[in-house]
């Protein structure tokens, strides 16, 4: 280089064994070239030798202090000089040797860390992967808690104790784990260090290493022989050299702490995977607590089923009992009713008295009956009598029986039946139970002074009968539950419109068992409402026959009544009105009784309750078909036990026919008529043969 300048611009870019310096040069001189080179990181070291015509002792010094190593006069001597830039050529070359063997060994030094760290990383990954599927095995949180212990012992500490709640004061049993063996233990057999760890990190929320002064006491504590020293004493005596107690914690859950200590021994993994251990065996505890949770809250609900299935039964059972008891008073009272009217005179008075009995007899009869209908039907114990029903007959009977309702609230009832005679499969009595209700409901519902229209049609699919009315209407929010049974729309204090809430809901489900459909409609509250019976066009039969018409039939002739009832007042009332149209009549209050009097009256007619004291009404029935005079008599059932198991029960104890409280005395009457007529019929069928 010629000067100063271009000597540095070398020395930035590359690197020198050693520099020769001129100390004169033009622009900048050795020494300034000197100073600047020193303050390079690369050439901080690199021998500097001034070449100089002229030394003295202030120069030298100055060359010296700038890191020179030597001094060359000029002219220069060839292999002197040779000889001194030899030396230091040698010397980098060494340095160079030497720093790259220093690189190779901080290589492979740094390999080989790589290496054990890798497979470091793997077997922590292992395990966390072999621990999650362990702990994840089971959905029983005890087993979770025993599977994590067992984790724990030996691959990542000596000693493991595990809690399973975040409520120590409870002092809940713990799982731990040494010398092989994991059994549960009651929280006070613990080591009190122990104890003070795992409540500190249940309650921080956070790790706790205990440190030397803990570690001493723990040591200490084990020395000393106690019930719980056994439990937590290091292996082979060695003390211990580390411990921590951690939380287990999912999101913001805590569901309880492990406490882990080593005494020393090489273990398969290293505790840094405690934290994530702890992460994995919380989630696990959290899914066996959610599990644990699920079953019993199945299990609950199950129960729940069947208390609410118990409940349903008592109330079916209760409802059967109340019915039977409301129907054994009731029983009297109409038929009683029935000979007032019968034997009173002509009286406007009398007579309106006794029609308001009549009416309000008939209306206690149909709320029991509702009742009834609902509880058989949700138990499926409705069985429909299927037949050749004529629709039109079926409306014109509906309107019968609601018309003295209607013209009490003094209402106009507008109807339009179908224009051709139309018939269908069903049962008759509970098709005109359906309309009855919905005619029942349109007047009850309704202003005095309103109409109540029906119209019935046919279209595509079946038949469509439509109730309308000027009433109450139907809120929006009730319309979708107004067929839920004991529903009803707000009404006052005084109750004007009656009735249980259940005569829509036996509705729609008799129009469902018909095939049916049942629907209602409103424009809102005070709008009136509309209700709609489809009725499918399966079994659908359009004809022009007419329904038959009875022929006149002479009066029956007088017979022998036997009446067994074990209220008196029943069977009085009964036995009274049976006298009216001409009857022989005796009474019977039980089985026993009812027995010898059949022995001694020898009755054509037996009208049997069928609770009674003594001989139920079934054995009564049962062994009067085993006697002469009870083979060839009629056994009429007049009870209040109505369902179709009754009914059954009856026909199978030899009844002929099966009356359900309070009857109407004139269907029974008109039963026991037509009885007579047979029997009539077929004695002189067999004395002209």
């Amino acid at each position: 280089m010629r000067s100063g300048r271009e000597a540095l611009r070398e020395v930035l870019q590359r690197e020198f064994a050693v520099i020769l310096l001129d100390v004169n040069m033009p622009d900048i001189d050795g020494f300034e070239t000197a100073t600047l080179i020193r303050q390079y990181k690369r050439s901080v070291d690199t021998p500097i030798i001034f070449i100089t015509s002229y030394a003295d002792e202030m120069q030298t010094e100055r060359g010296y202090a700038l890191g020179a190593v030597d001094y060359i006069l000029s002219p220069v001597v060839p292999h002197i000089l040779r000889s001194k830039v030899r030396v230091f050529v040698r010397l980098f070359a060494m340095q160079r040797q030497l720093r790259r063997q220093a690189d190779a060994r901080a290589a492979v030094a740094a390999a080989e860390a790589a290496r054990v760290a890798a497979e470091d990383s793997d077997r922590r990954s292992a395990f966390l992967a072999s621990a999650s599927h362990v702990l994840n095995s089971s959905l029983q949180a005890a087993v979770s808690r025993r599977d994590l212990a067992r984790l724990l012992v030996p691959t990542l500490a000596t000693m493991a104790v595990v809690v399973g709640s975040d409520d120590i004061d409870r002092q809940p049993d713990v799982v731990l784990a040494s010398d092989g063996e994991v059994r549960e233990l009651p929280w006070p057999a613990l080591d009190g260090s122990v104890r003070v760890a795992l409540r500190r990190a249940i309650k921080d929320r956070t790790r706790v290493n205990l440190d030397e002064m803990l570690l001493s006491a723990l040591e200490e504590a084990v020395q000393e022989p106690s019930a719980a020293g056994p439990a937590t004493r290091p292996r082979d005596g060695r003390p211990w050299q580390r411990a921590a107690a951690l939380p287990l914690i999912n999101g913001d859950r805590l569901l309880g702490a492990l406490f882990v200590a080593s005494d020393g021994s090489d273990h398969l993994v290293d505790w840094r995977v405690l934290d994530d251990l702890a992460a994995r065996a919380a989630a696990a505890l959290e899914n066996a607590t959610l599990y644990g949770s699920l079953q019993s809250e199945i299990v609950e609900r199950r129960a729940a089923e069947m208390e609410l299935q118990e409940a349903g039964r008592r109330k079916d059972e209760f409802l059967a009992m109340l019915s039977h008891e409301l129907r054994n008073p009731l029983a009297p009272v109409r038929t009683a009713l029935e000979v007032i009217r019968r034997i009173a005179p002509p009286d406007p008075k009398l007579n309106r008295a006794s029609e308001i009995m009549v009416r309000q007899v008939q209306q206690m009869t149909r709320l029991i009956d509702e009742l009834l209908d609902v509880a058989r039907i949700s138990q499926g114990k409705i069985v429909l009598t299927r037949e050749k029903v004529d629709l039109n007959a079926v409306i014109a009977h509906s309107v019968e029986t609601a018309q003295p309702l209607i013209d009490s609230r003094g209402q106009t009832l507008q109807v339009v039946p179908l224009a051709e005679p139309v018939w269908l499969q069903g049962d008759f009595a509970r098709l005109a139970q359906i309309l009855s209700n919905l005619l029942n409901n349109a007047s009850k519902y309704s202003e005095r002074g309103t109409t109540v229209a029906l119209h019935a049609s046919r279209d595509g699919s079946g038949a469509v009968i439509r109730v309308r009315d000027q009433g109450i209407g139907i809120d929006a929010h009730l319309l979708p539950r107004i067929f839920d049974l004991f529903t009803q729309g707000a009404r006052g204090l005084d109750r004007a419109q009656g009735g249980l809430g259940v005569g829509l809901t036996l509705a729609r489900r008799l129009a469902e068992m018909h095939g049916g459909q049942l629907q209602a409609a409103s424009e809102g509250v005070g709008k009136g409402s509309e209700f709609t019976l489809r009725l499918p066009g399966v079994g659908l039969i359009t004809t022009g026959e007419a329904a038959p018409v009875p022929h006149e039939q002479s009066a029956p002739p007088a017979c022998r009544v036997l009446v067994v009832d074990d209220n008196r007042d029943a069977a009085q009332s009964v036995a009274s009105f049976l006298e009216l149209s001409g009857h022989e009549v005796r009474t019977a209050a039980d089985g026993g009784e009812a027995l010898v009097a059949a022995e001694l009256f020898a009755p054509d007619v037996v009208v049997l309750d069928i609770g009674l004291p003594v001989l139920d009404g079934y054995e009564v029935a049962r062994r009067l078909r085993q006697t002469s005079i009870g083979k060839a008599a009629l056994l009429l059932a007049l009870t209040g036990y109505g369902q179709r198991e009754d009914r059954q029960n009856a026909e199978a104890a030899g009844f002929d026919h099966h009356f359900v409280k309070p009857a109407d005395p004139m269907v029974l009457l008109n039963c026991i008529d037509g009885w007579l007529r047979d029997r009539v019929e077929s004695a002189g069928e067999r004395s002209s043969a």
